[in-house]
């Protein structure tokens, strides 16, 4: 049976950290790039990382660059976003998801919503004092 399903969410204070999990099971993982995505209700589903199944890749977005980073560890079949000082602007429901071929690499620019197909159920982020 095939899951991807995200952890570490919760509520959390400006200037604070978080570390999201995104474990999958029933994937070959380390076949797939691992993308992160973020959602305010009302707004587009913005990418925010994306790392390449050997993780020779890893891209975060310019916005929370020197503030997140991405990583994972194929032997236990999960992704990790590292999210320091926290701002109220990253309030938003966090979603991981799997992408086949090369739509993690070193032109990456923007990490595409449509390259991804299997996605968790997403789990919340809210900074606030």
């Amino acid at each position: 049976q095939f899951a991807l399903v995200e952890s570490g969410g919760g509520l959390v204070q400006p200037g604070g950290s978080l570390r999201l999990s995104c474990k999958a099971s029933g994937y070959t993982f380390d076949w797939y790039n691992v993308g992160w995505f973020r959602q305010v209700p009302g707004k587009a589903r913005e990418g925010v990382s994306c790392i390449s199944p050997a993780s020779t890749t890893r891209f975060i977005v310019d916005s929370v660059k020197g503030r997140f980073t991405v990583t994972r560890d194929n032997s236990k079949n999960t992704a990790y976003l590292q999210m320091n000082s926290l701002k109220s602007e990253d309030t938003a429901i966090y979603y991981c998801a799997l992408g086949e071929g090369d739509v993690c690499n070193w032109r990456t620019e923007r990490v595409k919503e449509y390259q991804y197909e299997n996605w968790g159920q997403g789990t919340q982020v809210t900074v606030s004092s």
